[in-house]
């Protein structure tokens, strides 16, 4: 019952009735749907942590720029946040609740023709956002190079761990250094887009959650949780959807699938970065098991496309071979003269010992908060029942809940916003990822495995 207490904080008049669970993040969030005596229902989300908290402030931004009549041209209702109340310096906020209830991806694939179109027709209303909704609330706008460099940095990143295979490592640089896969128009992208942030009642898609990642960048992005559901035949109808509703039948982006089936397996590493940054082995250990179960498949069967160079059939690598491979490996290390291998076989800076890479520079910064919100409703924090109340002030801010196409009218709540903006981590600089670490000539035979007992000694990190 504390939610329940934080919501009557939060919005004055509201007597719970009742309180029954709704799902979410457990490790970022504590959330419930509190129930009152008018009946209404009201969902609350209490941040565990400040990461969690700032990703909700940001939510609130993004709301806000969702003016009357932006919502009334989304073919599906956006949260809005009714109040909101300050406990250990952290914002707890209320939404009035909204229509419809998850589903497992397989429940989504089965909903039928006219629902699996509706994920085709909201992923298309996202995109065709206007960017004054993102750029209003100075959240991360990105051109198509500037996201590339950007996933180069992350990768960078990624394999200071020392706990990402080097085939992926390599299979992941590869595919960000072609430059045709990254010629895409950038749009406003939902940025967390997967089947627990899709409503869904009497079978048809009404209302989307999770706004706490808008960005202007990759339209992929949002599809990446279909690139890795395992049921082609229902994101192939998703995709034709969208274009349908996008483009009204013409695919205007080749590659899109591509990049999206890189952004699902990229999210095992930004998982387990995320893990080793927070101190958390748990996290960071179901990560690395995820990332050998995908070694084992792009190594067994070469993986989901993600590059427009397709890998060859492996040649057999006979023990002799192997053996003799081995010795010029050796000698190679120890300065006998062998001409390297050629650039074609792949081998990244992230997978081999390379010279100290150059600096490669990211022109893109990272958004910073904005000042103004423009909404009709201010919202007012309160103090919570019984509960001493820390770092709290006078605070100005917005959060809108304006009619929804299609649905009845709301009241607004008064609310405050934050004490002040948050930032986002910025692009920075990435080493170059054109370097090659010096090999054997390569034969036709395969020498895979010779080299991987030399990249996890020159690189420490684990295969």
């Amino acid at each position: 019952m504390e939610l329940a207490a934080l919501a009557s904080a939060a919005i004055p008049d509201l007597a719970p009735t009742g309180v029954v669970g709704s799902p979410d993040d457990p490790r970022d969030f504590s959330a419930a749907v509190v129930l009152d005596r008018q009946g209404n229902r009201w969902r609350v989300r209490s941040p565990r942590h400040e990461e969690a908290a700032m990703r909700l402030e940001t939510e609130l931004q993004v709301l806000s720029g969702f003016t009357p009549a932006v919502r009334a041209a989304l073919p599906f209702r956006a949260p809005s946040v009714a109040g909101a109340v300050r406990i250990d310096g952290l914002r707890t906020f209320v939404y009035h609740d909204m229509p419809g209830r998850e589903l497992e991806i397989e429940e989504l694939a089965g909903l039928g023709p006219r629902g699996i179109d509706d994920i085709g027709r909201v992923i298309a209303a996202v995109h065709a956002l206007p960017a004054e909704v993102v750029e209003n609330a100075d959240l991360p706008v990105y051109t198509a190079d500037q996201f590339r460099q950007r996933r180069l940095n992350e990768l960078d990143q990624a394999a200071t761990t020392g706990r990402i295979p080097a085939v992926l490592l390599r299979r992941w640089e590869n595919a960000l250094e072609e430059m045709e896969l990254w010629d895409f128009t950038p749009v406003v992208a939902h940025g967390d887009l997967h089947e627990d942030n899709l409503l869904v009642d009497h079978g048809r898609v009404v209302s989307v959650t999770g706004w706490t990642d808008l960005h202007i960048g990759d339209p992929a992005d949002d599809f990446s949780w279909l690139a890795s559901s395992g049921d082609q035949q229902f994101t192939d109808a998703v995709v034709s959807s969208y274009w349908q509703h996008r483009t009204g039948g013409s695919v205007a982006d080749e590659h899109l699938m591509r990049r999206a089936a890189l952004a699902a397996e990229f999210a095992l590493a930004q998982w387990l970065v995320r893990g080793v940054a927070n101190d958390d082995e748990d996290m960071a250990a179901e990560a690395e098991a995820m990332l050998l179960e995908l070694r084992d498949d792009v190594e067994d069967h070469g993986g989901q496309e993600i590059s427009l160079a397709r890998p060859g059939p492996r040649p057999v690598t006979t023990p002799a071979a192997a053996a003799a491979a081995a010795a010029a490996d050796t000698a190679s290390d120890v300065g006998a003269s062998a001409p390297a291998s050629p650039v074609a076989e792949g081998t990244g800076s992230h997978a081999a010992g390379s010279p100290a890479p150059e600096a490669r520079d990211v022109d893109d910064e990272d958004h910073m908060d904005g000042e103004d919100d423009e909404d009709d409703a201010v919202i007012t924090d309160h103090d919570p029942v019984d509960t001493p109340e820390t770092g709290s002030g006078d605070e100005d801010g917005a959060a809108e809940h304006a009619p929804e196409a299609g649905s009845e009218d709301e009241d607004g709540t008064t609310e405050q916003a934050p004490d002040e903006a948050v930032d986002q981590p910025g692009g920075g600089t990435r080493s170059s990822g054109s370097h090659r670490a010096e090999e054997p000539p390569t034969t036709a035979l395969d020498l895979d495995e010779v080299r991987q007992l030399r990249i996890e000694r020159d690189t420490g990190s684990p295969s």
